[in-house]
Order: structure tokens, then C-alpha cells, then sequence
């Protein structure tokens, strides 16, 4: 079949690779987000999608928007059989939808109609779910509302972070996108409708969200924590100086201490006092330098965290 793909960050090259590693389809042009400016230099960078249509001479097409006619155009003289979309970023009209012989398919790393939406897997994580995968779906105008071809699941272990979820989202997806497109041109599709009533929204995640609130229960931190990882880390501040909380473990604490306050320092860990409980932190990431174990951090600099210490918090800054 002649395939359009849509798509951006590295979840999506991936399936975009496996795609052209299997070889039995045509991907006749590939969509992508326009370079954005990022690092240190604030170049433009070409998204991870962009960079493998590149490579394998693929057309790559970078719309502000697919609304108007020229965009429109463009799609249908691609001629495609079925466009397949995994997180994108722009929303397709219904024009766009009705182009290919097929229709579009989405790759959605949830398992529908549980968290539709822009962060289905940060917010799986947070919610403390057990269980998530992958849904492939065909779309329709609403947002992540179109019927399901198949569906793919997965444990969500206590210790999961963003980074190795993600990972089993593309162990599920890239073989299931196999056996959709199979399906689709065997024209054997038996689409299930989703149920409207159970469904809910993975709200895209915001910057602010990554500050952390000491007043919060250290499992909800922990569980942030593992879901942001390094997409957006988690971050504190102690003295000014910005701390990012790379790895920690929720504990029981009958402490009265203040939130945010260093209860306890041993060798490899810190105590920090959260509501009724406190959070053991094992990783860190001062300014400067790279990520590093307490038990490094501590050997070079002794008196970096004192008991007592207080962290900052979104509360105290708000007085």
C-alpha cells in the first residue's frame, strides 16, 4: 500500500523505522512538525521523524496547518492508500481524513478510551494505573474518539519510569501497526466503537507541573518523578539553587516536620519530609553538573545537604 506518516518525536520515528525495515509498503511522504530552536545554541533541530525520512529520501512535508486548500491539495495528489499518525501534534480536519482510500489510523499509547489526550503516558503513570498499552484506532474528528482496530496492553511496574514505558509502548505498537496494516488491505478491519462514559484525558503536561510540592504525599511525588524523567525532570530548590530529583522511594514517616525538610542523610540517601510520609532521594542533579548518586555527591561535597534543610515548595513561594 502507498503510506503517508505523521508523526514527530522519537516514539514516532520508531515505528517509522520499523515500518521501513519491513519493506512491504510504499511511505510516499512523511509529516512532520516544522524545526524547532533548541539546546544550548538555540539551532533549528529537525524532529526525530524528519531525520529518518531524510535519510531514506523520503518527502517530508512540514504544514503549519492541514486546514486550508493548498495543504489539502498537497495530501491528495500524495495518492495515499492509508495515512497513519502517531503523535503528530496538529489535528487533521475531517477533509484531511476523508483523502486516503483507507482513512488515517493512530497509534495511541493508551489503552482507549482510558486517557485520550496529548500525555496518555505521563498521566497513566501519575494516576498510579497498573496497567496501560498501545490502541490503534481509526481516526474520526473528536479527539482520540475514532472506533479501535486492536489493542495491546502492558504492566506498569511500581518502578516505571516515562522513558521505560515508552520503550513498551514500542515494543507493543510496531507489531500491531503490522497487523492493522495487514488487515486494511485484506480489508478484514472489525472496528469496536469506544465507550464515551469511560473515557477520560491525559491533559498535556505543563512546565509547572514538573516543580514539586512538598506538601503533596510522597508516593504522588514519586510517581511525577518516574513519569517526567527525562522529558522534564522533576526539580526543588534549596538555597537558590535549582535541585532536579532524579530517583527517589516513597517511605512511611510519623516526623512532624515541616514539608520539604531534610529529616534524615546516611551515606546513599536523603530524607525529605512530605505529607504524612517522606521521600528517600538516591539521585540527583545539582547546577553544574551531570546526574549523580547521593553517595557521589556526598563524597565530594560533605555539607552540601544538612538536616533541616529546607526545600522550596509552590505553597511557600505563593506567601
Amino acid at each position: 500500500m502507498r503510506i503517508i506518516f505523521a508523526g514527530t518525536p522519537q516514539f514516532s520515528a520508531d515505528h517509522l523505522q520499523a515500518l521501513l525495515d519491513q519493506g512491504q509498503h510504499q511511505v510516499v511522504a512523511v509529516y512532520t512538525q516544522p524545526d524547532r530552536r533548541s539546546g544550548r545554541g538555540k539551532k533549528l533541530q529537525a524532529s526525530p521523524v524528519k531525520k529518518i525520512a531524510e535519510q531514506a529520501n523520503i518527502p517530508v512535508l512540514q504544514p503549519l496547518t492541514l486546514k486550508d486548500e493548498d495543504a489539502l491539495q498537497a495530501l491528495a495528489q500524495l495518492n495515499a492508500d492509508v495515512m497513519i499518525v502517531a503523535a503528530y501534534g496538529l489535528l487533521l480536519p475531517q477533509a484531511a481524513l476523508d483523502t486516503p482510500k483507507f482513512g488515517c489510523i493512530n497509534i495511541h499509547a493508551s489503552l482507549l478510551p482510558r486517557w485520550r489526550g496529548a500525555a496518555p503516558i505521563e498521566r497513566a503513570i501519575i494516576a498510579g494505573d497498573p496497567i496501560s498499552g498501545i490502541t490503534i484506532m481509526q481516526m474520526a474528528i473528536g479527539l482520540d474518539t475514532g472506533d479501535m482496530l486492536f489493542k495491546s496492553s502492558c504492566d506498569i511496574t511500581d518502578d516505571e519510569t516515562g522513558d521505560s514505558l515508552r520503550s513498551k509502548m514500542t515494543a507493543l505498537g510496531i507489531p500491531l501497526l503490522f497487523k492493522t496494516l495487514s488487515t486494511i488491505d485484506a480489508q478484514t478491519l472489525a472496528p469496536e466503537p469506544q465507550n464515551d462514559s469511560d473515557s477520560n484525558y491525559a491533559v498535556k503536561i505543563d512546565k509547572k507541573e514538573a516543580l514539586i510540592n512538598w506538601h503533596e504525599s510522597a508516593e504522588h511525588i514519586n510517581r511525577k518523578i518516574r513519569a517526567f524523567t527525562s522529558a522534564m525532570g522533576c526539580h526543588t530548590f534549596l538555597n537558590d539553587q535549582r535541585i532536579r530529583i532524579i530517583k527517589a522511594l516513597p517511605m512511611p514517616s510519623s516526623n512532624k516536620a515541616i514539608a520539604g525538610s531534610v529529616i534524615a542523610i546516611n551515606k546513599k540517601t536523603i530524607t525529605v519530609q512530605c505529607h504524612n510520609s517522606c521521600l528517600e532521594i538516591s539521585m540527583v542533579q545539582i547546577p553544574g553538573a551531570k546526574a549523580m548518586d547521593i553517595a557521589s555527591l556526598l563524597n565530594g561535597r560533605p555539607d552540601f545537604f544538612n538536616l533541616g534543610d529546607c526545600f522550596s515548595s509552590p505553597i511557600e513561594s505563593e506567601q
